[in-house]
């Protein structure tokens, strides 16, 4: 991902410290990695080799993996992660799985640049709508993956799955998609899903798919469940269908309050996304920027 383009920390965003300083040490040894006798056998190499660290002490000797080091350091520095085989993690979500994948630092400078662009603005917006002209152009994927990102920095994060005809994001975090956003829009009872394991992390599953999605989303209730959530969540992301197929995406974007414009190389036609930018913009969406993405 790259070519940010067009676009400029959200003021009053929690920074929580993390809850516990645990040693390197302990916490391979909770873990199971090592026990007493390793630990001495470390202490020994480091008291040869002034100056280097537990962790890679025991990482020389053969005792640890560098995956369990990495995991290791997540639990000091209070980071939401998962061991690269864990089967319970969908692999669509690269921030979660693999802090050291190289599609998650392009991920958090997209990051960086609307937490930028947002401080920029001296307001908060709603929700920001993640958009794009056709299908396969990685908008579940972006957006989940920021949702987990944004939950890294300690803010809280609600992802909302828009999309009432083909959702995704249930899938990805797999929770029930027997309520959701349609449920909620047709006056029914349903409510976001906490992910703790993420951080503070909510999703709202798009819910049971409607005979008539876009009469659903141009209902009031959208944006009053979206200006609700605003005032709950520090980010509120928003998954959409595509742009091209249907109006509903115009709709969600309009009552986000603005909108994330994804191309994907050799797939999006550019022409296509200026003009959906511009269409955003001319209906009154604020459009943050837009994403060329390369995955």
């Amino acid at each position: 991902m790259s070519a940010f383009s067009n676009a400029q920390p959200l003021e009053g965003a929690p920074y929580e410290a993390p809850r516990r300083d645990q040693r390197i040490g302990s916490i391979l040894c909770a873990d199971g990695k090592l026990d007493s006798a390793r630990v001495g056998q470390v202490l020994r190499l480091q008291q040869t080799q002034r100056g280097l660290r537990f962790g890679e002490a025991a990482l020389r000797l053969g005792l640890i993996s560098r995956e369990d080091l990495l995991l290791a350091l997540a639990k000091q520095y209070d980071f939401p992660c998962q061991r690269l085989n864990g089967n319970s993690v969908h692999p669509d979500l690269i921030a979660f799985r693999d802090a050291q994948h190289p599609s998650v630092e392009p991920l958090r400078a997209l990051r960086t640049r609307l937490l930028i662009r947002w401080s920029g603005l001296g307001r908060k917006p709603r929700a920001l709508a993640i958009v794009s002209p056709g299908s396969c152009e990685g908008r579940s994927f972006v957006a989940a993956n920021l949702a987990v990102l944004f939950a890294q920095l300690g803010m809280r994060t609600l992802l909302v799955d828009a999309d009432l005809r083909a959702p995704r994001q249930y899938r990805i975090f797999d929770v029930a998609d027997r309520g959701g956003l349609s449920s909620v829009l047709s006056g029914r009872a349903a409510g976001e899903v906490p992910l703790p394991a993420f951080g503070p992390l909510a999703v709202m599953a798009a819910g049971p798919l409607p005979p008539n999605p876009q009469e659903l989303l141009l209902r009031p209730a959208l944006a009053s469940y979206l200006e609700l959530a605003g005032a709950q969540y520090d980010v509120v992301l928003v998954d959409t269908p595509p742009a091209r197929d249907t109006a509903d995406t115009h709709g969600v974007a309009f009552c986000a309050g603005s909108a994330l414009v994804l191309a994907r190389v050799n797939h999006t036609r550019l022409d296509e996304a200026a003009a959906l930018a511009r269409d955003l913009a001319e209906a009154g969406t604020l459009v943050l920027g837009t994403v060329l993405n390369t995955f």
